[in-house]
């Protein structure tokens, strides 16, 4: 079993920002992907940022230049570093990883959310 913890979820004032946390813990072998993605409240979950094993990162076009996905290997964790906030960004926040279990088996493991709030 993958656990995930997120952190540093809030209520913020546009332009601001905020950094998002993903600690990953439990019966692992080692990581592949870790991502982000957001729901809005009504809306569908989507697809926000990834980085690769080796560091390699993807984002969303709405996020693009102003989010900044990084993650320390050493400590299983994946973060969102979000500047000049809209209140477009408003969603409930998750992260996701791909990892390979101690028993070889590979899988995907979402974390609770946490909540991010833009104040216009």
């Amino acid at each position: 079993q993958v656990q995930l913890v997120e952190s540093g979820g809030g209520l913020v004032q546009a332009g601001g920002s905020l950094r998002l946390s993903c600690a990953a813990s439990g019966s692992i072998f080692s990581i592949n992907d870790m991502g982000w993605y957001r729901q809005a409240p009504g809306e569908q979950r989507e697809w926000v940022a990834s980085i690769t094993s080796g560091g390699s990162t993807n984002y969303a076009d709405s996020v693009k230049g102003r989010f900044t996905i990084s993650r320390d290997n050493a400590k299983n964790t994946v973060y969102l570093q979000m500047n000049s906030l809209k209140p477009e960004d408003t969603a409930d926040y998750f992260c996701e990883v791909n990892a390979i279990t101690t028993s070889r088996v590979t899988r995907d493991s979402w974390g609770q959310g946490t909540q991010v709030t833009v104040s216009s």
